[in-house]
């Protein structure tokens, strides 16, 4: 055994590790069961893996000879997994504070979009910025959802629509994941929108013809790494039809089927995604009896995202029937110019008081399976030996008040890890 480790956290009044026997997700009654250790300790090695996690004693009695290049005194505080953000929009140029006015005064989404608003509004500006300026507003975005308890981050491109602009955004992705401590997941979202002035067979041909094997070369060659392949199927945006033919072409290449479906009108994007093999499918505010049937026995997770309800005043996501039904339920933040909210506590507290989640299922949802919905579940997403250092201490007696206090993150998170480094240290904490 090695005597010398990157981090020790000891004593903590609650060791929350999801899970411990290895599952790459939770459903069901297992979503209300979370694995739990009170007077807890952990060890992350040098290579910021978790070698240890167990009673505070047995771990002191077990690590007495080694030694550590940090230790944090978490008593009286809770330990928790790194929080895992499934579906980010957060590349894009030019404010869109106006359009909340036009929502409020009862615009709808289509609305804000028909009047040049939305998605187009976004795609002029990114298309008009340098690659440096996107990194420079990306890397505070992450920083605060880091800081607000986000360790693995799904990150999408999409306000670019045509190549270069695409390709543009996907390298400030890739450079933000080199640089920066958070975990990224990319994905290519070229079929966000329907550019103006084409049609969808026009923005199809061009995805499958232009895109998609310009992305492929720089993928083969290394110079870019991408994880995932996403459509906006919805009414005047992407149909099945068109949705089925780009998904595909990104599965051959080996990307991760993880799309927008069944937002706004019931498309059977959830049985598509199903009879695809698809990872995960967002949104399914309109999702059908028979789609959460599909999605429970092929095991496609549902990323779902109350901010989007919440702003857009839409139906809310049927969280309840899908659990019960046996869908793996992830969450995810949406955010985006739209929906701008950096906060899976907020998110969280969000599901559990407007989807009628319950707080285990809404941090299973954040942790586990938001990480199975990333294909990052044997790496992240529970404390677990062998997986990824990445944590939070809270200062609070029990783990339930980042969910149950509305908004209060910033006082409750004493300390983010990631991979063994502490790369947010709170002084600030006030409390209770």
């Amino acid at each position: 055994m090695s005597r010398n480790y990157k981090l020790l956290v000891k004593n903590a009044k609650q060791v929350v590790l999801i899970c411990n026997n290895g599952e790459k997700y939770l459903t069901r009654s297992r979503m209300q069961n979370l694995c739990v250790i009170e007077d807890g300790s952990i060890v992350i090695g040098s290579d910021g893996l978790i070698k240890a996690v167990g009673p505070a004693d047995t771990i002191r009695s077990l690590y007495s000879e080694a030694s550590f290049e940090q230790v944090i005194d978490a008593s009286g505080m809770c330990v928790l997994p790194g929080l895992v953000d499934a579906h980010t929009h957060p590349v894009w140029a030019g404010d869109r504070v106006h359009e909340f006015a036009m929502k409020l005064a009862g615009a709808t989404y289509m609305d804000v979009h028909r009047a040049g608003g939305g998605i187009h509004f976004t795609v002029e500006h990114t298309q008009a910025a340098e690659a440096s300026q996107l990194l420079a507003s990306l890397s505070s975005r992450l920083t605060r959802m880091q800081r607000a308890g986000t360790t693995l981050v799904e990150c999408k491109s999409g306000y670019g629509l045509e190549v270069q602009a695409e390709l543009k955004m996907l390298e400030v992705i890739e450079e933000a994941r080199r640089t920066l401590p958070i975990n990224i997941s990319s994905t290519y979202c070229g079929a966000h929108a329907v550019p103006k002035g084409k049609t969808v067979e026009e923005a199809t041909d061009d995805i499958l013809q232009v895109q998609l094997p310009q992305l492929k070369e720089r993928m083969s060659a290394g110079t870019l790494r991408v994880d995932n392949i996403d459509v906006f199927c919805e009414q005047g945006v992407f149909d099945l039809s068109s949705t089925r033919s780009i998904l595909q072409a990104g599965k051959c290449m080996g990307l991760n089927i993880n799309f927008h479906g069944d937002e706004l009108h019931p498309m059977n994007s959830a049985q598509l995604g199903a009879e695809l093999g698809a990872l995960a499918i967002s949104h399914l505010e309109e999702v059908t009896d028979e789609g959460i049937a599909a999605m429970a026995r092929a095991k496609t997770a549902a990323v779902l995202l109350p901010t989007t309800a919440y702003i857009l005043r839409l139906p809310q996501p049927r969280a309840r029937d899908m659990l019960e039904a046996g869908v793996i339920v992830a969450l995810g933040s949406d955010f985006n110019p739209n929906a701008y909210c950096c906060s899976m506590p907020i998110v969280m507290h969000l599901a559990c008081v407007n989807m009628r989640m319950s707080m285990p299922e809404a941090l299973a949802a954040a942790t586990i399976n938001a990480a199975y919905a990333l294909g990052r579940s044997h790496t992240h997403g529970s404390l677990e030996v062998n997986k990824h250092g990445d944590l939070l201490v809270l200062k609070a007696t029990r783990w339930e008040h980042v969910i149950y206090q509305l908004g209060g993150h910033q006082e409750l998170i004493r300390y983010v890890v990631i991979g063994g480094n502490i790369v947010h240290d709170n002084d600030n904490t006030v409390d209770l």
